[in-house]
C-alpha cells in the first residue's frame, strides 16, 4: 500500500463536463492539479458554511492521497490530519451490514429469517413476522426515520416494535429509517450472542484492519477525537439513543475509512470470512428510480450523472416512502457503479464513494453537518478531476 500526499499520481482525466455521465480517458497528470482541485472544492465548502476542518482521501488503484484542511478542535488550535477522527453518522449502517454478513456466513441468521426467530417477545406482532431482509433495505413497510422521543430504552423499544403497524406491505416501498436497519444490527449482533459494540470493536473492525475506528472513543484516542460543531458554532458530540451504535455510532479517521473503501473495492487482502461479509453488502435487494439498495450501501449505474446522484441522496428520498422493484438477489452488483453513502450527526458531515470498474474511491469528513448535494457535488467533481 502506498499513501502519497503531493506527488507522483497517474491520474485519469475526464472528457465529461459537470452533470454529464462521466466517461474517462486515460492520461498522465501530476498532483498540484489534482491537489488544486480538491483544494478548491473544499475552500468553497469550509467559507460558504463556516466548515471548521475537512478531511478528503482519495485511492486510485491502491495508492493513498490525502488532504486535510482546518481544525479539527478550535478551542486546543488542533489541526485537521489523516489521523483525526470523525464521526460517520449514516455509514454507520455499512457497517452494520457487515457485522450482519458476518453473521449470516458464519451461521447465525439468514436475510429470509423471521424477526421472530431472534426475538421470540415479538411472536404475533406485525414486525415479528417480517423478513430481516425488509429490515436491512428499509422496507419493512414504512419505519420512520427515528424513533419517537418517548422511546428511550430496549423495553420501550420492544413495545414500540410490538405495536408498530406497516403502512405498506413489506417489500413495496423504502422508506429511509434508523429503527429499520438498526434493529437489523442488534438482531445479527443477538443471533451471535453478543452485545453489538463489543462485537464491531473486537471482531469486525479489527478484521477489517481498521486500528482507529470505534464505536466508543478509548480514552487513549480521546485527543484525536475532533469536536463537531452546529449551526451556533457550539462544540458537540453524538448523543447517546436507541440504536445509535448500529445506526450511527461509528467515529473514524479518514486513514482507515480509505482502507475500508479499498476493503470493499477489493484491492487488498483479507481474511476470507470478512471478505465473504462485505462481499454480501453488495449485492442489489431493491431498485429505486435512481438506485439499487444494496446493504447499508446504495449503487447508480455507472458511468452516472450527477443529476441522477443528487435525486438519490436528496431529502425528498430520505424523508419520503419511495416505490421499489425487486431484484434478483442471488447476484452481486456489477462493477460498473457508482457505490456511496452519505452520514451525519449533529455536528458531523461525511461521504463516501467508491467506484469498482476504477478502482477509485473518495472519503469526504467534516467536524460540521451541511447539505448532502453539497458533498456529493464535490466528491464527483473530484472525481471526475482524477477519472
Amino acid at each position: 500500500m502506498i499513501k502519497i500526499r503531493t506527488n507522483k499520481l497517474v491520474v485519469l482525466v475526464a472528457t465529461s463536463i459537470l452533470g454529464s455521465a462521466m466517461a474517462p480517458v486515460f492520461a498522465e497528470t501530476n498532483t498540484e492539479f489534482v491537489q488544486s482541485v480538491v483544494d478548491e472544492k473544499t475552500k468553497y465548502l469550509m467559507d460558504k458554511y463556516d466548515i471548521p476542518g475537512m478531511s478528503v482521501a482519495i485511492t486510485v488503484d491502491g495508492k493513498q492521497y490525502f488532504y486535510n484542511y482546518g481544525m479539527a478542535d478550535k478551542e486546543r488550535n488542533q489541526p485537521v490530519s489523516e489521523n483525526t477522527i470523525f464521526e460517520l453518522g449514516s455509514i454507520s449502517k455499512t457497517f452494520t451490514a457487515t457485522l450482519a454478513g458476518y453473521a449470516q456466513g458464519q451461521g447465525n441468521l439468514s436475510l429470509d429469517d423471521k424477526v421472530e426467530k431472534h426475538i421470540p417477545a415479538l411472536q404475533d406482532s406485525r414486525v415479528g413476522e417480517m423478513k430481516l431482509i425488509h429490515l436491512a433495505t428499509y422496507t419493512a413497510g414504512g419505519l420512520p426515520l427515528q424513533f419517537p422521543d418517548e422511546v428511550t430504552n430496549q423495553v420501550e423499544m420492544l413495545q414500540y416494535y410490538n405495536a408498530w403497524t406497516p403502512k405498506f406491505s413489506p417489500g413495496k416501498y423504502r422508506q429511509y429509517s434508523n429503527p429499520s436497519i438498526g434493529f437489523y444490527g442488534h438482531i445479527a449482533a443477538l443471533s451471535m450472542n453478543s452485545d453489538y459494540s463489543e462485537l464491531m470493536e473486537n471482531t469486525i473492525l479489527p478484521k477489517l484492519n481498521m486500528a482507529s475506528t470505534f464505536i466508543n472513543v478509548p480514552d487513549d484516542k480521546l485527543e484525536d477525537y475532533a469536536f463537531g460543531y452546529n449551526s451556533n458554532g457550539d462544540a458537540v458530540r453524538v448523543n447517546p439513543g436507541i440504536l445509535d451504535a448500529e445506526a450511527y455510532g461509528v467515529k473514524s479517521t479518514s486513514s482507515d475509512m480509505i482502507n475500508y473503501v479499498e476493503s470493499n473495492l477489493g484491492v487488498v487482502s483479507l481474511d476470507k470470512d470478512i471478505a465473504n461479509a462485505l462481499n454480501s453488502t453488495h449485492i442489489g435487494y431493491y431498485k429505486t428510480s435512481t438506485f439499487t439498495q444494496a446493504l447499508g450501501w446504495e449503487a447508480y449505474a455507472y458511468p452516472v450523472t450527477l443529476d441522477t446522484l443528487l435525486e438519490g441522496n436528496s431529502t425528498d428520498t430520505i424523508l419520503n416512502p419511495k416505490p421499489v422493484e425487486s431484484q434478483n438477489y442471488a447476484e452481486s452488483l456489477p462493477k460498473s457503479v457508482w457505490v456511496n453513502k452519505t452520514g451525519s450527526t449533529g455536528g458531523f458531515g461525511a461521504y463516501v464513494a467508491y467506484i469498482p470498474e476504477e478502482k477509485a474511491g473518495i472519503v469526504i469528513l467534516a467536524n460540521k453537518n451541511y447539505p448532502n448535494s453539497e458533498r456529493v457535488t464535490a466528491a464527483f467533481d473530484i472525481l471526475e478531476s482524477i477519472l
